[in-house]
C-alpha cells in the first residue's frame, strides 16, 4: 500500500504543479490529497508540502480548522465563473448548464467553509 500511496502522492503533486500554472485547474486540493498520501507513504515529503512557503499555510489551515482563506475563496469562485463563461463561449447552450451546476455546487460549498 505504501507504494500505491507514494505513486498517488506524486501524481497529485504533478497535478497541483500544473494547476499552479493553469488558471482553471486548482492547486491546493491536489496538494491536500498529496499530503494525505505522503502521510501514509513518505512523511518527509508530507513535511515538505506542509512547510512550503506558498502552499503550506493553506494546507495546514485546511487540516487544522477546515478553513479556506477569503482570498482563496474569491479566487476559486472567480475561476469557476470564468469556467462558466468559457463553456458558454466554446460549447454554448445546453452544455453551459453543466458548468453552471458545478459553479453552484462547488462554489456554494467553498463559500460556506470557515475562513
Amino acid at each position: 500500500m505504501r507504494r500505491l500511496y507514494l505513486a498517488a502522492g506524486i501524481l497529485f503533486v504533478a497535478l497541483g504543479a500544473v494547476g499552479a500554472v493553469l488558471p482553471l485547474l486548482p492547486t491546493v486540493p491536489f496538494l491536500l490529497l498529496a499530503a494525505f498520501c505522503f502521510a501514509r507513504s513518505n512523511p518527509e515529503w508530507e513535511r515538505r508540502i506542509l512547510e512550503h512557503p506558498v502552499w503550506g499555510p493553506q494546507v495546514r489551515e485546511w487540516r487544522e480548522r477546515r478553513a479556506i482563506p477569503r482570498r482563496a475563496k474569491v479566487a476559486a469562485i472567480a475561476t469557476l465563473v470564468a469556467g462558466v463563461g468559457f463553456s458558454w463561449v466554446t460549447l454554448g447552450h445546453p452544455w453551459v448548464w453543466i458548468s453552471v451546476t458545478v459553479l453552484v455546487v462547488i462554489g456554494g460549498w467553498i463559500a460556506t467553509r470557515n475562513e
